[in-house]
């Protein structure tokens, strides 16, 4: 929950990664909070206080997945949410002439984009969603220590590189705004 509110504020894309994290170990627990509680959140050095705030934020969460049907797989409408602003925002920033490097970043990530997309990516998902579950996929395989192939290294870099600068884009816009028009 602290990381959480840290990472919204900070990089929003980290945030989005890490809730997609935070899906999947409640997931591994079942969406069992007894559980959770004893195996996972036992394990944090904080205050009672923190605990127990800690403990209400993942049992909200669990009421949310069961309510909006992502036990099993899929994402909170929360997370969404925010994944769609990434996405409206991407769009605006590649209407705009303003943006001539972000722009010139897509085009170098836009092969990879289609890649992904035909080796079994959603179709309809928008390219941002398509993105973040590459660096998603990827973060999981370095956790689980599998070894990630030179050109997925690279593509991973470009996509990276490519997040980074909407997350920027995404915070400006949120504390201060962006002049969309020339």
């Amino acid at each position: 929950m602290f990381v959480s509110q840290k990472l919204r504020k900070e990089n929003i894309a980290e945030y989005v990664l890490y809730m997609w994290q935070v899906e999947d170990i409640l997931r591994a627990y079942g969406c069992n909070l007894a559980s959770l509680k004893r195996d996972y959140l036992s394990r944090f050095d904080c205050s009672e206080e923190e605990r127990e705030d800690l403990v209400d934020w993942y049992a909200n969460l669990i009421r949310m997945m069961t309510q909006e049907g992502c036990r099993e797989q899929g994402h909170l409408q929360i997370n969404k949410i925010v994944v769609d602003d990434m996405n409206e925002l991407h769009r605006q920033l590649l209407d705009s002439n303003k943006f001539p490097f972000y722009r010139a970043e897509y085009y170098k990530v836009l092969p990879f984009i289609v890649e992904l997309r035909k080796r079994g990516g959603d179709p309809q998902e928008h390219e941002i969603e398509t993105c973040l579950n590459a660096l998603y996929g990827v973060m999981m395989l370095r956790l689980q220590k599998r070894e990630i192939s030179p050109d997925t290294n690279h593509a991973i870099q470009e996509i990276s590189t490519l997040i980074g600068m909407l997350s920027d884009y995404y915070h400006q816009d949120k504390t201060e705004g962006i002049d969309f028009e020339e």
